[in-house]
């Protein structure tokens, strides 16, 4: 029993060039973050599906739970890498823009200002041990805007918040242009947040029933 080719996972559309978010990620960094490690990341997931699902079909349940763990962590690469790109617009295309409206107004509330959530969420990023994310997510349950940190490529859902704005810190995402200095890579890449798209994320899941 293997998954079809219409079931398979695919990497989503890149919504911009590689060099389109230059100086601050480089077009080679793009290049090899999205064309090699995402498309790993969807290369293993669909690979470990299709294990599963063999195994389901022989009621295999040791091999069954084996490959829980690289579907989890091949499903969060997918998950995480997914949001990445849509959290990230050229300058040209409003890139570090402010946010606005109803997400404005919920940063300031939750955290006094823009300026002191992007210290907070920096300061989180860049403390990561080892490889992971940094996000600002959404808590539903308290209706609060959070931020939080993720161990490899855990999906922020499975702390039960709904993710906003991810910051990749894996090496893999700056190593090349920022070397070991995780910090400058951090601090670089808000000047190509796009608010716009968190802001959209935002209003869904602080809408939804």
């Amino acid at each position: 029993m293997s998954q079809s080719a219409a079931q398979q996972y695919q990497l989503p559309p890149l919504p911009y060039d590689f060099g389109a978010l230059e100086p601050f990620i480089s077009g080679e960094i793009m290049k090899l973050h999205y064309d090699k490690h995402h498309q790993t990341y969807v290369n293993n997931l669909n690979k470990a599906i299709e294990q599963y699902n063999e195994a389901q079909h022989k009621q295999d349940l040791p091999k069954m739970a084996s490959l829980l763990s690289a579907i989890k962590f091949n499903g969060g690469g997918h998950i995480n890498h997914s949001i990445f790109w849509t959290n990230l617009s050229p300058q040209n295309k409003e890139g570090g823009k402010p946010p606005e409206g109803t997400l404005a107004q919920a940063i300031k509330k939750d955290f006094g200002s823009l300026e002191h959530l992007i210290d907070q969420l920096t300061t989180q990023a860049v403390a990561v041990q080892g490889s992971g994310w940094g996000w600002l997510g959404y808590d539903k349950a308290h209706q609060r805007l959070v931020l939080s940190t993720c161990d490899n490529q855990d999906p922020l859902i499975a702390k039960g918040l709904v993710p906003l704005l991810g910051i990749d810190v894996w090496e893999h995402s700056y190593y090349l242009q920022y070397k070991n200095v995780r910090a400058d890579y951090v601090k670089a890449i808000w000047n190509v947040v796009n608010w716009k798209n968190v802001s959209e994320r935002f209003e869904k899941a602080s809408t939804a029933t």
